[in-house]
């Protein structure tokens, strides 16, 4: 039935018997007109026929997945928001600190493929609510953590990653499987709006939460009651659509997984997935150091201004750079991705590579940015703030981009194992490691000078400024994507509608009907 989710937890949730009459008015295949081989984007219409969900519904289901996100994120940086308050409470240093997120970060990475294999194969609505209710009842525990026992913080945040990794690798292939072409880039653009504003709000969140309660810890148990919440509402409202049936013709059979090494062998050999993952873990590494240290390090110079008092312990830190840092993480997120996305779709029209080329642009124009804001942060805070904004506006418009991509450079039944391989590569280079990588530059630079807030100020901003450098290696990565994104896409296409052999079989030929009979030529002839 259309109105209610009745796919078993471990069985397929896109059994062939359960879709749609091939020859369905509106469907993918139905027609006539479209060329062989070319992707035929179904209508309104014919998207509810082929999913079984009206378009408010899909969209309903898209709000959903964006609360989560926005909620997964905001409980990710509300530790940065209140970071100067634990570092005192457990009374630790900046290699420490650095810990909290590359722990999280880690697990987060390791479980990404677990749940990538089950996302492809399993109901994804109910792998996404155990994990959800996990979370939220190990951040709770968290929060109740004695100053004793600083290790016990560090493990609490890594079972946090069990919720992230089983909610990430899954939800943007639901919304691959509810909309197509320009409407799924919009809808991807709202998905991923919740990343930057969830941060923003993390930031917000864990400053004002705590100066109401006075105590860092209720930081915590904002996002736990909000996950509850958002267990009900995808048990309530998410259904399962059927994987890669908006892409396929009606008269091809149904995608199959393949297994999980073929899978990995398939997306090895995949040069647009390959580099733009290296592109994106770039992103991440440079969102991933800024995230935890740029309010340590605005405190820090405005310490070093003479703007606002040091942070001394039994004194509560100053957190109005943690407000001002969230505020502009917001901003620029919802420019940055809205930015990112129109001009990609405006560009698409006369350049297919359009896509990687703003990413690359994106990255290139942002290292320049976030140099000058760390360089002039001795001299004036505002041209600090300024620089930030840009170079986060720019840095923003990866985002929904990256996921695009990957979206149609992929067969429908890899999307998950490739979000999950995605997810690993960035941030096992990415934001795993650079949090407490930047850390441990900055502690080694303060034991060569003497003690002062200046020292801590110098080592700070000396050690972030490896961010810029690596947000180019990315641009470099991303210019990489353009040569092959067009041909990785139409193989995804022709894979997806029936038309193309698994990678790897004895014959690289497909069959396409000429002057009435059944023709083999070799794909290269349909690529170019």
């Amino acid at each position: 039935m259309a109105g209610s989710d009745t796919t078993p937890f471990l069985s397929q949730a896109d059994d062939p018997e359960d879709g749609p009459v091939p020859g369905t008015p509106g469907l993918p295949g139905s027609m006539g007109s479209a060329k062989s081989g070319e992707p035929e984007i179904p209508d309104r219409e014919g998207l509810q026929r082929i999913t079984g969900l009206s378009p408010a519904r899909s969209a309903l289901i898209v709000a959903v997945l964006c609360y989560i996100n926005l909620l997964n994120y905001m409980d990710r940086f509300t530790v940065a928001g209140v970071l100067p308050d634990i570092e005192q409470f457990f009374d630790i240093g900046d290699s420490s600190s650095g810990l909290i997120q590359t722990v999280f970060i880690s697990s987060y990475m390791v479980l990404a493929p677990v749940f990538g294999y089950l996302g492809d194969r399993y109901n994804r609505k109910y792998l996404m609510c155990g994990g959800i209710a996990f979370w939220s009842l190990v951040t709770l525990g968290s929060s109740f953590i004695p100053r004793e026992r600083f290790w016990l913080l560090l493990l609490t945040r890594g079972l946090v990653g069990v919720g992230e990794a089983s909610y990430s690798t899954i939800a943007p292939t639901l919304i691959a499987d509810l909309f197509v072409a320009d409407q799924r880039s919009r809808m991807l653009s709202v998905f991923y709006f919740a990343i930057p504003v969830g941060s923003g709000l993390g930031y917000i969140a864990g400053s004002k939460v705590k100066d109401v309660a006075g105590d860092w810890h209720w930081a915590l148990r904002v996002t736990p009651g909000l996950g509850v919440v958002a267990v009900l509402l995808l048990f309530l409202v998410v259904r399962e659509p059927p994987r890669g049936a908006v892409e396929r013709h009606s008269d091809s059979p149904p995608l199959n997984p393949t297994s999980w090494w073929a899978d990995l062998r398939a997306l090895a050999r995949n040069p647009s997935f390959t580099l733009s993952s290296l592109g994106f873990t770039a992103v991440a590494f440079v969102t991933g150091s800024l995230a935890l240290w740029a309010p340590a390090f605005l405190l820090r110079s405005r310490v070093v201004l003479g703007e606002t008092p040091p942070c001394l312990p039994g004194d509560s830190c100053s957190s109005s750079d943690s407000l001002i840092f969230g505020l502009i993480t917001c901003l620029t997120g919802v420019l940055g991705v809205g930015l990112g996305v129109e001009i990609s779709r405006r560009l698409r029209r006369s350049n297919p590579r359009a896509d990687p080329l703003v990413c690359a642009a994106g990255l290139l124009g942002s290292a320049p940015f976030l140099f000058l804001s760390l360089a002039c942060a001795r001299g004036s805070i505002v041209a600090t703030y300024i620089f930030i904004f840009i170079g986060e506006t720019l840095l923003s418009m990866n985002w929904a981009i990256v996921a695009d991509i990957l979206l149609y450079v992929v067969i429908p039944t890899r999307r998950s194992t490739a979000e999950a391989f995605q997810i690993v590569l960035s941030h096992l280079l990415g934001d795993a490691g650079s949090p407490y990588l930047i850390g441990l530059i900055s502690d080694r630079l303060r034991r060569s000078w003497p003690p002062s807030f200046l020292s801590e100020f110098r080592a700070l901003q000396l050690s972030l400024m490896l961010c810029a450098f690596v947000g180019a290696l990315g641009g470099a990565a991303f210019l990489g994507t353009a040569i092959f994104i067009e041909g990785d896409r139409r193989r995804a296409q022709l894979h997806a509608q029936g038309l193309l052999p698994e990678a790897g079989s004895t014959d690289d030929r497909i069959v396409v009907p000429q002057r009435g009979r059944s023709t083999r030529v070799p794909v290269s002839s349909v690529l170019i």
